[in-house]
């Protein structure tokens, strides 16, 4: 495996790697970490210019979310852990949303690269404390580490594959060696690393599923838990982080509180009872039929649409390339022609969606027209290694009229079909070979999906193709998911402003067979890694972009998916009692610079006892 192979190796060089660690320069300690380029904020700048400094704590935000859970642990791959049980810990460095991969001092109160990249050290704020007042030192920092590369989620020895050797330097200095200096964005997901307490995991199975709260060192701490149905989170009052500049106006709610349903149809009756507070809608029919409320009319509920700036990256159908039945594009391709988007966009949808024809979409990194330049000099050396088309054709999803008549399309599927020995027999598509029909389970975990789903269905079924829609509850959905076991199944993931390291666990080949990575196709094409790898060396952002967009295309026509749809926006609808910064940051909602307002509640509370 190969981040196995990289660990051994970082280790097995030991030696040679100490010597050339010490000699190698470096820039000195800043107080921040940019991927390429100049920081936006300089030492000692006094807060992020999207938050409000004088916004006042208090109040609650509650929330909803559809599905189960049964951990507070969000580090392994065993159970399904809770929304946010992330939050109560602190990173080394804290993102900044209104830069692409940009971080600043949180426990690492500076952070130092090597010249030729092949170390990155980080100096722990002497004030950095968990929850219980001890101090958090570079032994939590280095078995951190190890504990989650050795028994963390497979995503982690996916992500950190390229670390080699992490050593304590002093009790408030970590250093890790790189074994990979091309890999640009790995010092960014390093500082990106949750730190857990190695003095409270250590009296305790790391791996193990649990509802105890874990020691923490962030913002809030877990305050109360009903196991699969509510979980509920309280600002920690003397969090020692509360000052630092990337936390000055963050954080601002006493609680947070999650509670859980288990169809989206509740949900949006719960939010307009008043049983939660907030919520982001993600189904068009429901954003266009139910809230045409007089709540909304008088004021004391929003409902508005913000920007969404960050690339939408992928939803689609995912194909499970594992399967036998769909080792041969042409049948994955015939699949992507029985998908009439835009009938589903106008009958279901509401127009209110794009299509996407991009693993990059929303982004300027997403493959548009014929490759030239960078990205077909990048191409040139895997002609005859990718399809044709990579060359000729701009990559585009089959369209219809919207009339609901896919018939040219459906045609075009039976040829594809055909000619991967696909043929129909009395209505049925059996293999010329061995005679066996096919097949083909959708797995899904809500009955919201089966309006899009049972069209596909019908469609897919007039090419003599045997269609199960498959609905099973969110925990069993969930596992399925982790062992790759379906045949088609809707996923959502989203790319980074710059991607890394996470494009292993996406798409690389050595994910392909592991449990719970996100590689749900099944793919593994060594060109695919070879343009991976070229991403992550990328040496400025024009570079990244062709290597991107190079990947999008090779990935696009290998057909691995069925492109659904995107949107470049949040529909928010939340009750009129908070308020929020005046400045937005352009590539994150940021929940977490909004405020509880009183005057707005006071209203709110009004207008209810005035109607009941």
């Amino acid at each position: 495996m190969r981040w196995l192979a990289a660990l051994l190796m970082g280790m097995l060089l030991l030696p040679a790697t100490l010597g050339a660690a010490a000699a190698a320069d470096s820039g000195g300690a800043r107080h921040g970490l940019s991927l390429f380029g100049d920081l936006k904020y300089p030492p000692g700048f006094a807060h992020f210019e999207y938050t409000d400094p004088a916004a006042p704590k208090g109040g609650t935000i509650s929330r909803a979310v559809d599905g189960t859970f049964d951990s507070l642990n969000p580090f392994i791959l065993k159970g399904t852990s809770a929304v946010d049980a992330a939050l109560p810990f602190d990173s080394l460095l804290a993102t900044a949303f209104d830069e692409p991969d940009a971080a600043y001092g949180l426990i690492a109160e500076s952070v130092e690269l090597a010249s030729d990249r092949s170390w990155v050290r980080f100096q722990l704020n002497p004030l950095a404390r968990w929850h219980d007042g001890t101090a958090i030192t570079a032994d939590d920092v280095v078995f951190t580490f190890e504990t989650l590369m050795e028994k963390g989620h497979p995503t982690f020895r996916i992500i950190y594959a390229d670390v080699g050797v992490v050593t304590k330097l002093s009790e408030r200095e970590v250093e890790f060696r790189l074994s990979n200096t091309k890999n640009r964005k790995l010092p960014l997901l390093i500082g990106a690393m949750q730190i857990v307490s190695k003095a409270y995991f250590e009296a305790r199975e790391f791996d193990d599923t649990t509802l105890m709260p874990p020691l923490g060192s962030g913002p809030y701490r877990v305050e109360s838990v009903d196991p699969g149905r509510a979980i509920s989170y309280r600002r920690v009052g003397d969090y020692w982080a509360r000052d630092l500049p990337v936390n000055v106006g963050r954080h601002n709610f006493d609680e947070l509180r999650w509670d859980y349903y288990r169809d989206r149809t509740v949900i949006v009756e719960a939010l307009k009872a008043g049983e939660f507070d907030w919520h982001e809608e993600f189904t068009s029919k429901t954003w266009m039929t139910a809230y045409d409320l007089p709540v909304i009319d008088a004021g004391v509920m929003v409902k508005e649409v913000l920007p969404d700036n960050t690339p939408s990256g992928v939803q689609a159908f995912f194909v499970n390339t594992r399967r036998d039945k769909f080792k041969d594009p042409r049948v994955r391709r015939a699949l992507s022609h029985a998908f009439d988007f835009e009938w589903t966009n106008k009958n279901i949808f509401y127009g209110l969606y794009d299509r996407m024809a991009s693993y990059f979409e929303n982004s300027d990194m997403a493959a548009r027209g014929l490759p030239e330049g960078a990205e077909l000099a990048l191409l040139e050396p895997y002609r005859g290694r990718v399809p044709e088309e990579v060359f000729t054709q701009e990559f585009k999803p089959p369209e219809t009229d919207g009339s609901g008549r896919n018939r040219r399309n459906l045609r075009q599927a039976g040829k594809l079909l055909d000619a991967a020995g696909w043929t129909l027999s009395e209505g049925a598509r059996v293999n010329a070979a061995s005679g066996a029909a096919l097949t083909l389970e959708i797995l899904y975990f809500s009955p919201t999906f089966e309006r899009v789903f049972g069209p596909y269905a019908r469609n897919l079924e007039r090419l003599g193709i045997a269609v199960n829609l498959r609905l099973v509850d969110p925990s069993q959905y969930i596992e399925r998911l982790k062992s790759h076991d379906f045949d088609i199944t809707t996923r959502r993931f989203v790319q980074q402003l710059s991607p890394g390291a996470e494009l292993w666990n996406f798409f690389g080949s050595a994910s392909a067979n592991q449990t719970g990575t996100f590689n749900s196709a099944g793919i593994q094409d060594p060109v695919v890694d070879d343009l991976i790898a070229r991403v992550l060396a990328a040496p400025d952002r024009d570079s990244m972009k062709a290597a991107t967009r190079a990947l999008d295309r090779v990935l696009l026509w290998g057909h691995y998916i069925v492109p659904q749809w995107f949107k470049g926006s949040h529909g928010l609808v939340y009750w009129n009692k908070f308020s929020r910064p005046a400045i937005l940051p352009k590539f994150a909602l940021a929940i977490n610079t909004w405020w509880f307002d009183q005057d707005k509640a006071e209203k709110l509370t009004a207008y209810r006892k005035s109607v009941n």
